[in-house]
Parts: C-alpha cells; structure tokens; sequence
C-alpha cells in the first residue's frame, strides 16, 4: 500500500539526535588526546611553540610550551603578553639575519630553520638557539603562521667552533713549518754549494798538480790520480743534484724559468713529453714573493712525480696564468686518470700536501678527470690586493691543475 505523500509546506523530517552517551566517549577522547600532546611537549628537548606574523606586521605567540622558561628565561605568560621581547633577546648583530630568514620563509612558504645567539638576561649569558618550523598561512591571507621548536645548541656550537679554530691554528702552523722548510731547504743548499761545492773544488784543482807532478813512468800512481779525480768529479755532481734538489738556484730567476727547467729535467728523466706556457712577466709580478713562487714550484713537483709514478702518461702539459685578480696553474696528463678511492686513502699524503700549499696561499686545489683521459687538479690563488675568491674553478678553464694519482 502506498504511503500518502506529506502534506504540501509541511517541514521535512530532522535526523534523530545522536544518544547523549557518545557526548563523554568524545570528551574522554579529546582529554586523552590532550594528556599524550602535553607529555610529548613536555619530554620535547625545547620549546615548542607558534608563531604568527600578521599582514601589518603584528607578531604574536599563541602557543608556548613550559620549555620557554628554561631556554629563553621568560615563562610563557610573559612572552605571549609582549611577543616583541623575543627579537630583543637576539644579540644584535644576528636579528637582521633572523628577520631576513623569516621573510624568506614568509614569502615562500619553506621552512624557517636559523640559529643564532640570544642575551638571557635572567642568568647573564649568551646562547646559541636553532628554530625549525613550518610555515602556513592565515585565514583571509592575513599572514603566515608557523609551527615549530626551538633548541639550545650552545654546546655544539661551541664546539664547532673550536674545531674550527683548531683546524685554522693546524693550517697556519703547516704554513709556517713548510716556509721554515723552505727556508731551511735554501741555507743547507748554499752551504753545500759554497762549502763543500768549494772544497771539493779545491781537492780537484790540488789533484790536478799534483798529477802533473807524478813520476811519469808510475803508471800505478797514474790510475790512482784518475781514479780520484773521477771520484772527484762524481761527487761535485752529486752535490749539484742535492743542491738543485734542496732548492733550485734557478728560481732566483723567476718562476717562468723555474718551472722550464722543471719539465725539462722531467722529460729527460722519465721520456714523458712536457710541453709549458707561461704569463709574460708573470715571474717579475710583485704580487708572487719567493714563498709563494717556491710553494708553487713545490707542486707543481709533486704534481711531476705522481704522474711518474702513477699516471702512465705519455704527454705532460703545464700552463701558467694570471688574470687581474689571481694566478693560476694547470698541469695536464693523458695518463689512466685517477680514482675516486686513490684521493681518499689514508696515505695520499701527495694531494694532501698541495691541498694544504694551495690553502696556505689563500686559493683552492681541486682535482678532476680531463676530457679525454688522464686526471685534473685545479689550482688558483689570489694575488696580492686581489679579492678572497675561494670558489674553485672548473677542470678545463685556466685556474686548475693536472695532476695523477697519489
């Protein structure tokens, strides 16, 4: 039987009324949910809080949790009564970066992450704090408001710090023992050239009389002469090697020329075909002092020596450059190039050493395969008055250097 339809104007039907039992399951629900929020906050390393930043610049905290007494030393009340005072907390040197920071992430919708150092008055120190927090905006675009912690990392930043300064003590102590090195490298070689290269000068001159004093029909006496005067002439070679090898004389006549002789002798030794050019007048620059010029020398030795003992090279190219703010060196080989584990092994004092060299002139080292085979190690440094441009230039432009595996 069909029901009749409801009278024309008459009001529909309500839902029922949900059963007043399920009003105190959901309170119950809501102050359990409460209870675990509360003890996550309260075991939460910080303070966890909310931020707003409204479109005319009103800020506000609508929410701190009880870790802003012991961060901050304010308790929450008074922080949310006058939100300002937390800027007023920054040392002032770190606000605008602060300020900066939140503007970005305002203006982006990233994530806020900064640290910075804060004045408690209430125990009269300095802290470091880091804030995380995750930004999303207010109803109506009335600004923006984030979510997030605040920590203490005085400690850690402390420390990083310390290892920094250590880190800079260590590299200006290997700056000053490899120019004390050098330093000592240059007055043995003189030394040994004007001492013992003059002795051992004399003993010929005095050899070669007194042979010419010998009996001539003494052929025994005769050997022995020559046998000592060869001896002799072994010796002031040998010298001269241990000279030139202390410190090449012939840096006194630039770098340019240095470097020349360098891959010269380095041809004639190992075969390896060297081909140089350098910067006219570079080696006259008044900005490249000894230091600098025998540090440069130095690794670009190094450079030569790992790619006799490693590369398998056939051909060795060493350009030397300048521009109006730094110098820079690239030595390139066509040898089997290197691999990453070779740079990072514990005994690759090689690339470590002209690393730090290159760090101690104020310039990078950067080491990179070549184009078509055979390994890159870019070098650049500033000149004197030049700017403190660290960035390291790229493998094939005129700022690195080629260097093989160590």
């Amino acid at each position: 039987m069909n029901k009749r339809p409801a009278a024309r104007g008459a009001p529909a039907r309500r839902p029922a009324a949900p059963l007043p039992t399920a009003a105190p399951a959901i309170a119950s629900a809501l102050r359990q949910a409460q209870a675990r929020f509360d003890a996550l906050v309260r075991n939460t390393p910080g303070l966890v809080y909310r931020f707003t930043r409204h479109g005319d610049g009103r800020v506000a905290f609508p929410y701190v949790s009880d870790g802003c007494q012991a961060l901050l030393g304010l308790t929450p009340a008074e922080l949310q009564a006058a939100p300002q005072r937390f800027l007023e907390l920054i040392l002032e040197e770190d606000r605008q970066s602060y300020v900066d920071a939140m503007l970005v992430s305002a203006s982006t919708l990233w994530s806020w992450n900064w640290e910075g150092r804060i004045w408690v008055a209430a125990w009269n120190d300095v802290k470091w704090i880091n804030l995380r927090s995750t930004p999303h905006l207010l109803p109506a675009n009335d600004g923006v408001q984030w979510e997030g912690i605040m920590t203490n990392i005085t400690e850690s930043k402390l420390e990083q710090l310390e290892v920094r300064q250590s880190r800079a003590r260590l590299a200006e102590l290997t700056a000053h023992i490899e120019t004390v090195k050098e330093q000592e490298r240059a007055r043995i070689a003189r030394e040994i050239h004007d001492d013992l290269g003059g002795n051992l000068t004399a003993i010929k001159m005095a050899l070669a009389m007194l042979g010419k004093r010998l009996p001539p029909g003494d052929q025994a006496l005769q050997d022995k002469a020559a046998y000592l005067d060869a001896l002799v002439d072994r010796t002031i070679d040998a010298v001269h090697r241990i000279s030139l090898d202390l410190r090449p004389s012939i840096l006194d006549f630039g770098l340019v020329a240095a470097l020349e002789w360098q891959l010269k002798e380095f041809g004639t030794q190992t075969g390896i075909a060297c081909v140089f050019s350098g910067a006219g007048g570079l080696d006259s620059d008044p900005a490249l002092d000894p230091d600098r010029a025998s540090a440069l020398f130095r690794i670009v030795q190094e450079a030569l020596t790992n790619i006799a003992k490693h590369a398998r090279a056939s051909r060795v190219t060493v350009k030397l450059g300048r521009s109006r703010h730094h110098l820079s060196l690239r030595i390139a080989d066509n040898g089997r190039g290197i691999a990453p584990a070779d740079r990072a092994k514990p005994q690759s004092f090689g690339l470590r050493g002209m690393a730090e060299r290159a760090a101690a002139l104020g310039g990078t080292l950067t080491v990179e395969h070549a184009a078509g085979g055979g390994t890159v190690v870019a070098i650049r440094i500033r000149r004197a008055g030049g700017p403190d441009d660290r960035r390291p230039p790229s493998p094939g432009a005129p700022g690195g250097a080629t260097i093989g595996n160590d």
